[in-house]
């Protein structure tokens, strides 16, 4: 499936700031089950310098730094992938991974650390426990569950909220994704966030980017999880950027000096 995305990000400051470097993850991620065909990221103000590289999770950025007062930041990027993954169960699962907890090297560490309160880690258990104690009948239900037991709704803004708020009956797409790598971590599994693009999120009037998670399997590598639509995922999203903290896979990150108030807007077309 091929995609084609046009995404422009603009912050204006009431009175003139000075922006302190910043870190655009923007690029969709290329690897065996998505290939990047085209991108571009054009930057206003034009930065001072630019350097392009990979974060601690391997997502491709961009960190700029600038010079003088600004009343306006905008990143544009426009890109095509296409998307190669049909079947999101294409994987032969190691036995060591077919019941809960998985085992894992240490260097996955951060994936499996506990973020959750014991509502949250009672809520896994009990989902564990449904599913046999087995891996992926216990994802596939978790997914299902939040899809059906959460009310979704639009937060165009902030930090997702904690997994025990979201647990407790509504949350955006980014918040269910925060619940289910909790849910994750306090079952075993290694779980991280991930941002990017997904198709009819980018249909609808208001087009948003979107949010869902990815669990490690051995036998699998990174596989996606998208508690907001109730599914595995496979050809229908555009991951961009994944970390194990929401805040390192944010579109954009950065601070200004100054007592501006900032207002932030964004227009995504495909």
């Amino acid at each position: 499936m091929r995609f084609s995305v046009v995404h422009t990000t603009r912050y204006r400051y009431d009175t003139p700031v000075h922006l302190e470097p910043h870190t655009f993850r923007l690029c969709p991620r290329q690897d065996g089950a998505q290939r990047v065909l085209r991108y571009a990221l054009e930057i206003s103000p034009a930065p001072a310098g630019r350097a392009e590289g990979l974060d601690q999770d391997g997502n491709v950025i961009t960190q700029a730094w600038f010079t003088g007062a600004v009343e306006e930041l905008s990143a544009h990027s426009e890109f095509e992938v296409e998307t190669l993954r049909e079947n999101p169960f294409d994987f032969l699962l190691a036995a060591s991974d077919r019941a809960l907890p998985v085992s894992y090297p240490e260097s996955l560490g951060a994936y499996l650390r506990p973020d959750s309160s014991g509502e949250v880690q009672r809520f896994a258990q009990a989902l564990a426990d449904e599913a046999g104690g087995n891996t992926v009948p216990f994802l596939t239900a978790l997914t299902q569950r939040l899809n059906a037991s959460i009310r979704q709704v639009v937060r165009r803004d902030g930090a997702p909220l904690a997994p025990e708020q979201t647990l407790r009956g509504e949350g955006s797409c980014r918040d269910l994704a925060v619940l289910f790598c909790a849910a994750c971590r306090a079952a075993g599994v290694a779980a991280r966030f991930v941002s990017g693009y997904e198709r009819e999120s980018v249909r609808q009037d208001s087009a948003e980017m979107h949010a869902w998670a990815e669990v490690y399997l051995h036998g699998g590598g990174w596989r996606g999880f998208d508690p907001s639509r109730g599914l595995a995922v496979a050809a229908s999203h555009v991951p961009v950027a994944a970390a194990a903290d929401p805040l390192l896979a944010a579109p954009v990150t950065g601070t200004y000096r100054g007592s501006a108030r900032a207002e932030m807007t964004f227009e995504i077309h495909m």
